[in-house]
């Protein structure tokens, strides 16, 4: 039995090895990119989608800087980004470079118009030359073989004109509102832009001023009939612009644990699409990329710099995959386990009203603002809020500054839990039967001070276990100090984004497995390599089944105390569970534990 187990091994580690070319000698095989969505993609698929603004991009020099976007959304389960355009120089330019990446990445594209530039009454046939510009394109999304097209607002547009103008079948989704275009025989879809609870007036919710997101999902589809509806979703909307830009932003909607209970929505309304607002609109603070995704700096990087929101895309990633198989929740397509919590870096009542002078507006006129607060900022909740994405149930344990600590059971899946909001370090545990599974202390502290003197209504997103997060490129902090009034401030990155805070304990992990790759900023020819396995292969007793053509050998290998990474993942560490004396899981003949 042994020297069969010893075979048994020895082939595996053989196999693995040579799946990930790493044998001496060995070469990385390319592996041809192919399209994930067919080009005459079905109106019946459910589809998700990331709006994406091409007005901060125009410092990208060619179609690899957007493969860093396209790798990251279609990792998570995102299959088109929705490209928001006005009307820069450098519109088509990065339209090309987007399309382009697009192809290569298996990633799909549309347009998406802009109507704070184009103009509904007088474009008409601009916003159809410009959708028969990209039609012929192989990564632009179509439906039943119509070219996609969409718009943020845009009603009035005539759009029998932008047909004729486009000379190709249009499935035309925008943003019309139904109260100002009553007649749905305009659109195919349509899509609904108020992802959170608000005043009816663009403005955050008031007493008798109240809607939910549901209540703006009934209206479009008693709208829309039968047609397909295009449904928000978006974690946060926090916007703190001054005089500083060519028109003044400075109010929040409540966001909270919106990001979650939206997720959970779409699962029970079950739309045709759903788009995320947004992928990179960094300046309303309800970004999903990355930080170091390229792009210029509209003075945004105020609230912005240190503020990572990527333990959002985590959570969205079994949310996303329950939506398209049509499940009730995302339980099954939970692969580990994992904490990611989320809060503003100071509590609401902080006063920053004497530094804060880049808002100031004695006249009220614009409506925005209430002693430099941004409007809304009294429906924030001064919480940390924590969602779990549990295999099986567990206690966790939050300590907010000098809060004292709050446990709490979380089941199996997913869960979300808030947590009154305390000034000092945060630290997050999940602990099961009486052994720590996962822990470790928030990179970003809770303050009593104005961060660049300003009022901060954004969200700092973290998670455990702890994955490297992008900081802002000289460009994103280009016009970080433009309009502050304290010298205090400096425009670079002062977290760090590769390590886990220091002097704070962590589980222990095999080298490999503490930190996954990140996904490289473009595409790289050179073969991958990952660390050996540990000398002393004791950790790991159980994989999580991400490779499903190497399952069995996985399971395997994984039982025996070493995880390959790559090809198997670990999910559970701690003694061996196998020894000469028993067969591992996951092999002909075996018994599994």
């Amino acid at each position: 039995m042994a020297g069969h187990t010893l075979s048994s091994l020895l082939l595996g580690i053989i196999a693995i090895c040579l799946w990930a070319g790493h044998m001496p000698g060995a070469q990385a095989v390319p592996v041809p990119v192919t399209n994930s969505l067919d080009p005459r993609q079905s109106a019946a698929d459910k589809l998700v989608f990331a709006h994406f603004m091409i007005g901060i991009v125009g410092n990208r020099g060619s179609s690899a800087d957007y493969d860093y976007d396209m790798q990251k959304a279609k990792a998570i389960g995102i299959d088109a980004f929705a490209l928001n355009i006005g009307v820069d120089g450098y519109t088509d330019t990065q339209l090309g470079f987007a399309y382009e990446s697009a192809a290569r990445n298996g990633m799909k594209v549309f347009i998406s118009f802009d109507f704070n530039w184009w103009h509904p009454s007088t474009q008409a046939t601009d916003v159809g030359r410009k959708i028969a510009q990209y039609a012929s394109l192989p990564a632009q999304l179509k439906i039943d073989g119509k070219v996609f097209a969409s718009s943020f607002i845009g009603d009035g547009l005539d759009v029998a004109q932008m047909r004729a103008a486009a000379g190709v079948d249009v499935f035309r989704a925008p943003n019309f509102n139904p109260s100002q275009t009553p007649n749905n025989g305009v659109v195919d879809s349509a899509f609904n832009w108020m992802a959170w609870p608000n005043n009816g007036a663009n403005k955050a919710p008031q007493p008798g001023h109240s809607f939910s997101v549901a209540d703006g999902d009934n209206a479009y589809k008693a709208w829309l009939g039968s047609k397909p509806y295009m449904a928000p979703i978006s974690p946060w909307f926090s916007t703190h612009f001054g005089p500083e830009v060519s028109y003044s932003k400075n109010w929040v909607f409540p966001g909270d644990l919106l990001w979650y209970s939206r997720w959970n929505e779409i699962l029970t309304l079950g739309p045709r699409y759903v788009e995320i607002i947004s992928w990179n609109d960094y300046g309303e603070s309800h970004y999903i990329g990355p930080l170091d995704s390229k792009h210029t700096d509209d003075g945004n990087s105020k609230w912005v710099n240190d503020m990572p929101h990527e333990g959002w895309m985590e959570l969205a990633k079994p949310f996303i995959a329950a939506y398209k198989a049509g499940a009730s929740k995302p339980d099954a397509y939970i692969s580990q386990d994992q904490i990611i919590y989320w809060y503003r870096p100071t509590l609401k009542s902080l006063n920053c009203d004497a530094t804060d002078t880049t808002m100031q507006d004695a006249n009220n006129s614009s409506g925005n603002y209430f002693k430099g607060r941004p409007n809304g900022y009294e429906t924030m909740e001064d919480a940390v809020f924590v969602v779990s994405l549990l295999k099986t149930a567990g206690q966790i344990k939050v300590t907010s500054g000098g809060n004292s600590a709050v446990t709490y059971r979380a089941p199996a899946g997913a869960y979300a839990q808030k947590i009154p909001m305390g000034v000092g370090k945060q630290r997050f545990e999940l602990v099961r039967n009486g052994q720590s599974v996962l822990s470790g202390t928030s990179p970003r502290d809770i303050s009593n001070t104005c961060p660049c003197g300003i009022y901060n209504f954004n969200a700092f997103v973290g998670q455990l276990p702890f994955k490297p997060f992008g900081s802002l490129d000289s460009q994103g902090l280009a016009s970080l100090t433009v309009g502050l009034h304290v010298s205090t401030c400096q425009p670079t990155p002062t977290l760090i984004g590769t390590a886990p805070p220091p002097n704070d304990p962590q589980p222990t992990y095999p080298p490999a497995m503490w930190e996954p790759p990140s996904i490289p900023r473009t595409i790289s020819t050179q073969p991958v390599t990952t660390a050996p396995p540990p000398s002393t292969p004791t950790s790991c007793n159980r994989d999580s089944e991400e490779s499903p053509n190497l399952t069995g050998l996985c399971n395997f290998l994984c039982f025996k105390g070493w995880c390959p990474p790559g090809p198997c993942k670990c999910n559970s560490f701690g003694t061996p569970g196998w020894s000469d004396s028993n067969e591992a899981p996951g092999l002909p003949g075996s018994r599994s534990r």
